[in-house]
């Protein structure tokens, strides 16, 4: 039976469309393959005289697909494509910077794609081609950076000692992956840091990209005198009632006075108080001003800091045991199996004496420690204390040793000698610097966890004052909870230990990560925003360098 001729070119015209579809799906290939393969060595691969962000990636990718386009089908965009799109703007919401992801050379590419669609008009192969590398080279890039962090926290030095982290991802493989489940969000969650908190930290950054775009309000920094109490007056207070109002934290009030502090807008300070670290006491004090001072855009920023800095961290929430002090918190939390066992205060290293940030391992504590006094700080302080008061050793319990060990008459030394080939030490004891008890963690810094002879320091908002090290608020309970595996160690064998006039090494049976951070802002799980000062100036170095572009 014959066809009848419209019947047999309707046919013939099918086989040609779908000749010359395959021709063109061909061609993009082609040229993705063109656009990768180059006959000289080069660092970097250019599309339209742009550098891409990553090279291997970019190269393996195409190679294990036989440079299959990724991103369009059909000659045209798929699901995935306006997927990435959108996460790259939402980069934004983990601090980074959506540009860094050739985001105007991708939105210009959707721009003519969607002109072409409106107008029946077919997308050229080379803008398919180049097109799909660029937005496969963005995935690549964003995936590294959420993953261990744009900035390589090294190029700090001493601020930042927890070593880089390795990615766990292959992102080739996580991409085809994405792809075949067509499940581009799902596989850039994946990349997220493990903390609950910093999904939390986004929705944070998310609100305060709003109320940067719509603030109006005068953040002349305020300064006070002395603290105001409820009940007094003074000239700030319209400006910080103002604040509180606009942090939602004090709804509009009618007021007799407006510069008298009253009890209404003391409820919204305590609030305020609260998410900021300091003591809930409705005092207006130096502190609470200093963190007054912060507008949207200074809060943002402190935001995008400390979202890179999470994803810095080491992934602890794999360990069922582990140590967090939080420098800038003046906190340390003792967590297992994901539960805080034990919160405490501690004092940390004052300016100039900053407590460093690494991660070691505790293995075990001293009762009734002994304090090997560290040779700066007898050049500084004990040698100039003895010129003065040549009973000043004996006053405060302290010996002097040779370095093999041997005690040293104080009064055969020549304290004015240009050499001091000598040790001083501390003897235990009520008076003793460390306090009753150390929590060592064997490290470079010599620092560790100790009681402390002052312990009315505790209660001040700024606890930046050692040299170094961290005391912490209650060693007893915290020496229980860590030797909570050993019944015999109850509390009276726990104090009895802390007080004897010899040491006492105990060793854990276990070996206990400890992490010191610094973190000036967080969100808890609630999704309530935390903010800290900035005790040692280092959020401005960070905030720079994430600033820069990818390729700077």
């Amino acid at each position: 039976m014959r066809l009848p001729f419209f019947a047999f070119f309707f046919l013939f015209f099918i086989v040609q469309v779908v000749s010359l579809h395959a021709q063109s799906e061909d061609e993009v290939s082609r040229l993705i393959r063109f656009r990768i393969e180059s006959d000289e060595p080069m660092d970097k691969i250019e599309i339209r005289k742009i550098s891409l962000l990553t090279t291997d990636e970019i190269i393996n990718f195409y190679n294990n697909r036989t440079f299959k386009k990724a991103w369009s089908q059909n000659g045209l965009l798929t699901k995935a494509a306006y997927d990435l799109r959108l996460e790259i703007l939402q980069s934004e919401f983990d601090g980074l910077t959506p540009e860094d992801y050739h985001l105007s050379m991708i939105e210009s590419f959707f721009r003519t794609f969607e002109g072409n669609k409106a107008n029946g008009v077919a997308n050229e192969p080379g803008d398919l081609a180049d097109f799909d590398i660029f937005l496969s080279d963005a995935f690549f890039h964003l995936a590294r950076n959420l993953e261990i962090g744009k900035v390589d926290p090294s190029k700090f030095g001493k601020d930042w000692e927890i070593a880089r982290k390795e990615p766990v991802h292959t992102f080739p493989a996580l991409l085809e992956e994405a792809l075949a489940k067509n499940d581009i969000h799902g596989s850039i969650e994946l990349l997220y840091p493990k903390f609950s908190i910093y999904k939390e930290g986004r929705k944070v950054i998310k609100e305060l990209v709003e109320k940067v775009k719509e603030d109006t309000l005068n953040w002349r920094k305020v300064k006070i005198d002395k603290a105001i109490h409820v009940g007094e007056s003074n000239p700030v207070i319209p400006r910080l009632r103002e604040r509180l109002i606009y942090w939602g934290l004090l709804e509009e009030y009618d007021f007799q006075d407006e510069r008298l502090y009253d009890s209404v807008m003391m409820d919204g300070i305590k609030d305020f108080q609260g998410t900021h670290g300091l003591d809930i006491d409705g005092v207006i004090g130096r502190q609470t001003v200093l963190a007054f001072n912060d507008g949207p855009r200074q809060q943002l920023n402190k935001a995008i800091v400390n979202m890179e800095r999470l994803r810095w961290l080491p992934d602890t929430v794999k360990n069922a045991e582990f140590i967090l002090v939080n420098i800038a918190n003046f906190q340390l939390d003792y967590l297992k199996n994901l539960d805080t066992l034990l919160t405490e205060r501690v004092i940390v290293g004052k300016r100039y004496h900053e407590s460093p940030i690494f991660m070691a391992d505790m293995s075990y504590i001293v009762f009734s420690p002994y304090w090997n006094i560290p040779y700066s700080i007898t050049q500084s302080e004990i040698i100039p204390s003895v010129r003065k008061n040549p009973n000043y050793i004996s006053e405060k319990n302290m010996e002097v040793i040779t370095p093999s060990g041997k005690l040293v008459d104080p009064s055969t030394i020549n304290w004015n000698s240009k050499s001091f080939p000598y040790l001083v030490r501390q003897k235990p004891g009520e008076g003793n610097s460390l306090g009753l008890v150390k929590f060592m963690f064997p490290n470079k810094h010599n620092v560790y966890i100790h009681d402390t002879n002052a312990p009315s320091l505790f209660d001040l908002d700024d606890r930046a004052r050692s040299h170094g090290c961290i005391r912490v608020r209650n060693p007893q309970d915290f020496a229980k909870a860590l030797l909570a595996d050993d019944p015999s160690w109850t509390m009276d064998r726990i104090l009895t230990a802390m007080h004897q006039t010899q040491e006492q090494v105990v060793q854990l049976n276990r070996k206990i990560p400890v992490v010191l951070v610094y973190l000036t802002f967080w969100a808890d799980t609630k999704g309530e925003a935390h903010f800290r000062e900035d005790i040692y100036d280092r959020d401005e170095k960070v905030l720079l360098a994430l600033k820069q572009n990818s390729l700077d």
